[in-house]
């Protein structure tokens, strides 16, 4: 059977409007991506408060929406109150999650200070695991209330004038896993969660709240969790969180690629558990998920187990620094496109991580900070996925692979800007061999023409980037795309990743 791939894009045929927060990212108090990642005062980039500006700049490059801090499974043991006021009073603790030794050189504040250079809203995690109502409820008032009262004149007295104003906030983190400090039943978490939930917003009614969902599809739990944990909090809370994270176990790329099917599937029935509920409650409203979660992982693991098992307690240790190669870049915009088919109830998401830590920034102690393959899938989709996205109504060849079956052997998504009058096509061609032409129907929008094509591909699917070599990164293609009468024939290379855009002229 000859391989191809067929869409037709239509201005009423849209999915929803897509929140920017689709594109968020996530810092966590874990190896080396607050010390020695954002923050490295002796580093020749630094700024007056300590924050590399070198990767502060690949981060405005990317142009990340929120970020998720300070956890992660560092929340489930965090005391804010450590993490704030003059530095030389802040005590040094033991991380339980990592098994590290937490300095609290960066707090609440340096992190909300580091956001805004960012370019940033904050999206803040609270501890349901060893603390609850009354610990949350002081970091919020502590955030976000103007003066007087204990915690807001203790944040002026720590010289920060003017409240953050940290609108999302996140009730926990993985608390169905068995790993978390804390760890709770369903009914168990649901419960606090809903009394933290009514709590926070007696305090600031405009407060978005994320309630856990399950960790993974393989949890024994899940979907009942959602379930249960939903029927106690629905009336209270905005999201519920969805996590997951892919590897090559097998050395098997067909298969690999193919795992943004399984996120797909997650979500579809994370949406069906979302709607049972809703319609066992005669709710009104529709709950959104907050994917604040994913990424490619599992490169690092021997050595992470290691230094966690043998060498604990150490100062910012290097845990999950996974090196991406080109394959990654791959499930990375493929999960990207998931994401975007799904915009209408997929409302935040975060790659995990931003910087070091299963992240597409890396840094040198004492050198530059660069990008790995994924960054790039990232910022594209961040840069150009602004707008509306389309129902593409998909029609491609498919294949079988070792867990999964009808895989297209192309994935894609669009996005239209109608401020801009710009349509962005992002594609994923899974065939490892073969080139593979998408026909795009533009014929709603007349006068579309072709700005550029953006192709990130490589001959082997292994190559990483590096600190003195870049040698995976994209390039403008020419010669690969003719428009005619409103249909758009673009070749795609095998294995590659592909920005397609078309401006009004």
């Amino acid at each position: 059977m000859k391989k191809f791939a067929k869409i037709t894009l239509d201005r009423d045929f849209q999915i929803s409007r897509i929140d920017p927060r689709i594109y968020g990212s996530f810092i966590e108090h874990l190896g080396r991506a607050v010390y020695g990642g954002i923050y490295q005062p002796d580093h020749p980039s630094a700024d007056e408060e300590g924050f590399r500006q070198d990767v502060l700049e690949l981060v405005k490059e990317i142009g990340v929406p929120i970020v998720r801090y300070p956890g992660g499974n560092f929340v489930s043991n965090f005391y804010w109150e450590d993490s704030v006021g003059p530095r030389e009073n802040r005590p040094r603790r033991l991380e339980l999650a990592w098994r590290s030794t937490e300095p609290n050189l960066v707090g609440v504040n340096e992190f909300a200070s580091w956001s805004k250079k960012a370019g940033a809203d904050v999206m803040m995690a609270v501890n349901l695991g060893t603390r609850g109502i009354d610990a949350a409820c002081n970091l919020l008032e502590y955030c976000n209330h103007l003066s007087g009262t204990k915690y807001s004149d203790l944040r002026i007295a720590h010289g920060v004038k003017d409240p953050h104003n940290i609108k999302t906030w996140c009730l926990g983190n993985e608390m169905d896993g068995p790993w978390q400090t804390g760890h709770k039943t369903a009914l168990e978490y649901g419960r606090l969660a809903d009394e933290t939930a009514k709590a926070m917003k007696q305090i600031d009614p405009s407060l978005e709240l994320v309630v856990c969902g399950s960790s993974n599809t393989g949890m024994s739990t899940y979907p009942q969790w959602e379930a249960t944990v939903l029927e106690e909090t629905y009336d209270d809370v905005d999201f519920i969180s969805l996590h997951t994270y892919y590897g090559n176990r097998f050395h098997n790329t067909e298969n690999f690629l193919a795992q943004s099917d399984d996120m797909d599937h997650f979500i579809r029935t994370v949406i069906s558990t979302c709607d049972f509920v809703k319609a066992k409650k005669r709710a009104k409203k529709d709950m959104m998920l907050s994917f604040d979660e994913w990424n490619v992982w599992f490169h690092a693991d021997e050595q992470d187990s290691d230094t966690m098992k043998n060498r604990p307690w150490s100062v910012a240790p290097h845990l999950l620094e996974d090196r991406y190669d080109f394959e990654d870049a791959l499930l990375v915009g493929l999960m990207l496109i998931t994401l975007l088919k799904h915009s209408d109830r997929v409302r935040m998401a975060c790659l995990a991580q931003l910087v070091n830590v299963i992240a597409p920034i890396m840094t040198e102690e004492n050198g530059p900070a660069w990008r790995q393959t994924s960054f790039y899938p990232y910022l594209h989709a961040s840069r150009f996925g602004r707008g509306v996205a389309l129902n593409t109504a998909l029609r491609a060849s498919r294949h079988d692979t070792m867990d999964y079956t009808d895989v297209t052997d192309v994935d894609c998504a669009a996005v239209w800007n109608e401020e801009e009058e710009e349509i962005t096509v992002f594609a994923v061609n899974r065939d490892l061999h073969d080139s593979i032409t998408l026909e795009s129907d533009l014929r709603s929008f007349p006068g579309y023409e072709l700005l550029e094509h953006i192709s990130l591909e490589h001959s082997d699917l292994f190559a990483v980037n590096s600190a003195e070599s870049q040698p995976v990164k994209p390039q403008k293609v020419q010669g690969r795309d003719e428009l005619s009468e409103g249909l758009l024939q673009s070749v795609l290379s095998p294995a590659s990743w592909n920005v397609i855009r078309l401006k009004k002229r």
